[in-house]
């Protein structure tokens, strides 16, 4: 059996980051909030847990301090934090933070906002919080017609088209080119705001993929970078398996694969792709 691992596998910059910085907070505190999960990965909340954070899901229920979590929250989560004289510990990704400040300069200059992305996706939620009432929301081709219908009854004259930081870069340059059908050219503008680690990760996913008899997704499944790769993973191998940790695998459902992959998304630890691994190698 060969057993190929993606060398993006696991945790990003960002989601480090926060990591760093949440154990840090948890050291320097006994307890601490956070709002919402920290990151989308079960194993990782459970552990945050058992060190003292409260995971909270309005900003009213923190006391002292308050954590941002990675995937950012919209302006008004700011404010509210200041009124209720809140510590704010900010771990938003700086690639996400990214994406505010350009959506914010964007709508100040009179632009309507396109954003490719999960609609009830936090990122997603974070990010039209700084865009006003001038944007759509595009979570497949099907919704383009409709967005740029409501664009241009806004009386806005230019659109800026821009993603969430882990959205399907196929799907994004198929979106852009079907915006550029209905928008004259000198009216829209397009950042490509997917991160770099999320698209080496998707080509890498693929490429993997079509090597292999079988592969394994590794991530949370509310995680969204890791269920693209899942998505990715399926156009190309037959067989794919997602699971959160080793305790998913059947062992004797893999004897039958001689050549098998495996990739892990952007909130994943390293311990628990090497416990996957480990436990695919028994059968060696």
């Amino acid at each position: 059996m060969k057993i190929l691992l993606g060398k993006t596998a696991g945790v990003c910059f960002g989601v480090k980051r926060a990591l760093d910085e949440a154990n840090q907070a948890l050291e320097e505190n006994n307890k601490i909030y956070c709002l919402g999960e920290l990151v989308h990965n079960k194993c990782i909340t459970k552990k945050l847990q058992q060190e003292g954070m409260i995971f909270i899901d309005k900003i009213e229920d923190a006391k002292g301090k308050v954590i941002i979590r990675a995937h950012g929250e919209p302006e008004k989560t700011y404010k509210k934090a200041k009124e209720l004289g809140l510590s704010i510990i900010d771990l938003t990704c700086p690639k996400v933070l990214k994406i505010h400040n350009i959506a914010k300069e964007y709508i100040e200059k009179g632009y309507y906002i396109f954003l490719t992305g999960a609609s009830n996706h936090p990122e997603v939620i974070g990010i039209i919080g700084f865009c006003k009432d001038n944007y759509s929301i595009i979570e497949n081709i099907e919704n383009v017609e409709e967005a740029v219908g409501i664009f241009k009854k806004s009386g806005l004259k230019k659109a800026l088209l821009i993603s969430q930081t882990t959205y399907s870069l196929e799907k994004f340059e198929v979106i852009e080119k079907e915006l550029k059908k209905l928008i004259n050219g000198n009216d829209l503008e397009v950042i490509n705001t997917i991160c770099l680690s999320t698209k080496q990760r998707q080509e890498e996913t693929s490429k993997i993929a079509k090597e292999v008899q079988t592969m394994i997704i590794i991530g949370g499944k509310n995680s969204s970078n890791t269920t693209k790769l899942f998505d990715i993973a399926n156009k190309y191998c037959k067989d794919v398996f997602f699971v959160e940790t080793e305790k998913e695998i059947d062992a004797e459902n893999f004897k039958k694969y001689e050549t098998i992959g495996v990739m892990a998304g952007a909130s994943t630890p390293m311990e628990i792709i090497e416990k996957v691994i480990e436990k695919l190698e028994e059968l060696c």
